[in-house]
């Protein structure tokens, strides 16, 4: 198969000439050749392949590209991998010397490096679909080399490695996620004496730094549909390594005719419905991954009502700073947002009906602030009742909850609340200094806004600043 018309790309024709100034052959290998046959070139990145030294071949590009267009692109040179890097066109480039790996240390997946051909390099590479290698040198431009039936396995849609899987995976056992993300992506099965691979070698996930995990992790999160690398994950043993707070959600118990549903199915079917609702909030996966995890501490059967998950928003918010923190999630404001949505998760479902206050509603904006569409969103993505009688009744409930938070956020202005009044105000009319007392009436004013009580102007808190200022023994100066 020839692939010349498909690679016009002036950045070919410069590497092209390059390689052929340097005396080094070169190939287009990996993930664009891939989606290239696969009809999804969506990537900025490229990656070349040259029999010699990446760098080397990457400092005559750059020289060529100046010549072309008058324009200086910088290198990035990884001398230590003997790789370098140049943005062109929109396009990031690596160039890669052809090598042999080997792997000492069980306990690293960092190889030894030697320089290689080019069946050696594609002997290295993870996948079949990713050996595919298209040649641009003057001989046989544009010719696709294909030395493992990567082409098959695309046209099927099989995921095997190019050599034994046992090595592939237990010498670099990112593989073994990067092998569920591309299923998960690409919507592929794992060929089966592979997936055993994966299941046999399990463990070996523990070498890794936790941030190579999540790396790839959360492009599973990211994809259309996080189920299928979610369940993978659970049948391969990896998700009990990885995140096992969400494993043992697994299962139904069924006790005198009472039965609770599965919530690790219905975690998979809400991440997949924010991802149907088109969001790509990395962060609002987590949330929907996380929402439920507090059920298994918080499950109790009561005879005649059946079984209860209190609080179980409460104390799953409250396992959140140890995930993160044992996983190598962001802190800050991220590891907040998390907490909160989780821990708010079940509110707007507690909030339906016509005999709800609006000071309940208050108080949601509140404490939601600019995060309350999230977590309507979160709410939405929570229904996974099979029935459609019941999903119509619980959307409409929403609906109807969506518009009176419209009406009374016109209304009150809650949402990113600040007090009308300040502790400066509150020292001013008493003559006080900083004192607890300032304190309290902050949150005297803002109780009674957010009850109904005042309307949230300042002539209104003043008042009540007064009130209360007298309540506590405090004169007007």
């Amino acid at each position: 198969m020839n692939l010349s018309k498909a690679i016009r790309k002036n950045i070919f024709q410069i590497v092209s000439h390059s390689s052929k100034v340097i005396k080094q052959d070169s190939y287009i290998i990996g993930g664009y050749v891939r989606d290239l046959l696969l009809r999804k070139i969506k990537s900025c990145d490229l990656d070349i392949l040259t029999i010699g030294e990446g760098i080397r071949l990457a400092k005559e590009v750059a020289k060529n590209i100046y010549k072309y267009t008058k324009v200086f692109h910088p290198i990035r040179m990884f001398k230590r991998y003997g790789t370098a890097m140049l943005k062109y066109d929109n396009q990031t480039i690596e160039f890669v010397g052809s090598r042999i790996e080997s792997y000492p240390n069980p306990n690293s997946r960092n190889p030894i490096v030697k320089l290689g051909t080019l069946q050696d390099d594609q002997n290295r590479r993870d996948f079949t679909i990713n050996t595919l290698a298209i040649s641009l040198n003057s001989n046989n431009y544009g010719e696709l080399i294909d030395p493992f039936g990567g082409v098959s396995d695309l046209k099927n849609k099989i995921l095997k490695t190019p050599l034994n899987a046992d090595i592939t995976y237990s010498d670099d056992p990112l593989r073994m996620l990067r092998a569920i993300r591309f299923a998960t992506e690409l919507q592929f099965f794992i060929e089966k004496k592979s997936f055993q691979s994966i299941k046999k070698n399990k463990n070996r996930i523990n070498i890794l730094p936790k941030e190579r995990i999540i790396e790839e992790f959360n492009k599973i999160l990211l994809s259309s549909k996080p189920s299928i690398g979610l369940l993978l994950m659970k049948k391969s043993g990896l998700l009990s390594i990885i995140l096992p707070e969400l494993s043992v959600l697994e299962g139904i118990e069924e006790k005198d005719g009472f039965k609770h549903k599965d919530n690790f199915y219905h975690t998979l079917q809400v991440v997949d419905n924010l991802s149907r609702e088109k969001c790509n909030s990395l962060w609002l996966k987590w949330v929907g991954l996380l929402h439920d995890i507090g059920k298994t501490q918080t499950k109790k059967f009561f005879p005649k009502v059946g079984w209860t998950f209190h609080s179980h928003e409460y104390v799953g918010s409250q396992m959140i700073s140890n995930i993160f923190k044992r996983l190598k999630l962001p802190k800050g404001n991220i590891l907040k947002y998390v907490k909160k949505m989780v821990k708010n998760s079940y509110r707007p479902i507690s909030l339906v009906g016509n005999n709800i206050s609006d000071s309940a509603i208050r108080r949601l904006l509140f404490d939601l602030g600019n995060d309350i569409e999230d977590l309507i969103k979160l709410s939405l993505s929570d229904i996974t009742t099979g029935s459609i009688e019941k999903k119509k009744q619980y959307e409409n409930n929403i609906s109807f909850l969506i518009k009176r938070i419209k009406q009374i956020e016109n209304k009150d202005c809650i949402m990113n609340w600040k007090s009308p009044i300040s502790g400066n105000d509150i020292m001013s009319a008493f003559d006080i200094n900083p004192c607890k007392k300032i304190g309290i009436i902050k949150n005297y004013i803002k109780n009674s806004i957010l009850e109904g009580k005042i309307s949230n102007d300042f002539s209104s808190a003043y008042y009540f600043m007064l009130k209360k200022g007298k309540e506590l023994g405090l004169k007007k100066k």
